[in-house]
């Protein structure tokens, strides 16, 4: 039952939420030390002439869009199967909410006192995604485009990949693993200051990469399986069956544990997700030969509007096909999180953060993140690239 009470309790919090500061931005002028607060508008991404044989209609000089991975279009009737936000506003937020749980007593009183705002604002760098440059990089890496097996081989530091690959190329594809690891020293040393601000900010921000990197179509050219003909997959994957599914897994994953070698630990997660992804798109493939487009599909009224999603029964063959492989990946995205969290705040010194749990988000700080859900704003993102539609 307990499953069940996690699930119903997130459902009552679920909510559209105050949007926390952007993150600085790296520069790109060669330099690979100095953060900028503002983003480098001059900079340019160039594809990496990797192996793509795998993916016979890969254009290599189309670079990914800042649309991929969107929220629901606002036409009447759309194709939620092209639509979705990574790995769901619904996934996103639930995975950061249970990761609180991991934590020990010495952090849990804290993460719990300010559950609701690690909860909504874990959907924040989808958010900022389409309104802030260099953001989109952040959340998926393509290893499949610099080669077989680039995976167990690509470098895990920063400085290493841009000397062997170039940070264009890197950006262009993707930095997930990497953003995940300068995340984590962003926090401890929020922990150190104990600002409270920035240690919730970088919290719920940092839960979403980690989350990211932990799905399969996060790791490949082939996000959305348009170069495979099944368009589409990628919300279907990570948005349709938790929402349908998410009530029976298993959400006990035990806690926290330090990582001492945590850019080490987010790369074998991208290792886990990518092995996964020949999984992800055969057995969809398979099952869609079985079914036929026209039991593949239906259509579900959502807030007023007729959408077309995966059917019920195409989802639950799926999910039987699957293995249970949606559930792990997202105990895992919740287990990591946490051990993450609990990482920073062990190199921090272990700071008391009995002595914040009184300190409230002041005037200033709450107008900004007002601010910045204004900026940001929910216009129509779409998934696919504009070059692919």
């Amino acid at each position: 039952m307990q499953p069940f009470l996690y699930f119903f309790l997130f459902l009552l919090i679920c909510s559209q939420s105050l949007a926390a500061a952007s993150l600085p931005y790296f520069k790109t002028d060669g330099s690979t030390k100095e953060w900028l607060e503002e983003p480098d508008k001059a900079r340019l991404g160039k594809p990496f002439p990797g192996s793509v044989d795998n993916f016979p209609a890969f254009k290599p000089w189309v670079l990914r869009s800042s649309f991929r991975g969107g929220s629901f279009s606002l036409r009447s009737v759309h194709a939620f199967s092209e639509n979705g936000s990574l790995w769901g506003f619904y996934a996103h937020q639930l995975i950061n909410r249970l990761a609180v749980f991991t934590l020990p007593p010495e952090m849990l009183p804290f993460y719990k006192i300010h559950i609701q705002y690690i909860t909504e604002n874990a959907v924040n760098p989808d958010r900022r995604r389409y309104a802030v440059e260099g953001e989109a990089e952040r959340h998926f890496i393509d290893v499949d485009v610099y080669g077989d097996s680039a995976h167990y081989q690509m470098p895990r530091y920063w400085q290493q990949a841009v000397e062997l690959y170039s940070e264009d190329t890197l950006r262009a594809y993707g930095i997930v693993p990497w953003h995940v690891y300068r995340m984590k020293h962003w926090l401890t040393k929020a922990f150190q200051e104990k600002d409270v601000a920035e240690i919730l900010r970088l919290s719920a921000d940092l839960g979403h990469y980690i989350a990211d990197a932990h799905v399969p179509l996060h790791t490949t050219v082939n996000y959305n399986g348009q170069l495979t003909g099944q368009r589409g997959i990628h919300g279907f994957w990570e948005s349709r069956l938790p929402e349908i599914f998410a009530g029976e897994y298993d959400f006990f994953v035990g806690k926290a544990h330090y990582l001492p070698q945590p850019q080490e630990a987010i790369w074998e997660a991208v290792v886990i997700a990518h092995e996964g992804l020949d999984s992800v798109l055969t057995l969809e493939k398979r099952l869609t030969l079985s079914f036929g487009e026209d039991k593949k599909f239906s259509f579900e009224e959502r807030n007023g509007q007729t959408v077309r999603v995966y059917s019920r029964e195409f989802s639950e063959a799926y999910q039987e096909l699957l293995q249970g492989q949606v559930e792990r990946q997202m105990r895992a995205a919740i287990r990591m999180i946490g051990s993450f969290w609990y990482t920073a705040w062990v190199d921090a010194g272990q700071p008391d953060l009995a002595t914040l749990v009184d300190v409230k988000l002041d005037a200033a700080t709450l107008e900004q993140l007002q601010k910045d859900k204004a900026d940001w704003g929910f216009g129509e993102h779409v998934l696919e690239r504009e070059e692919e539609r």
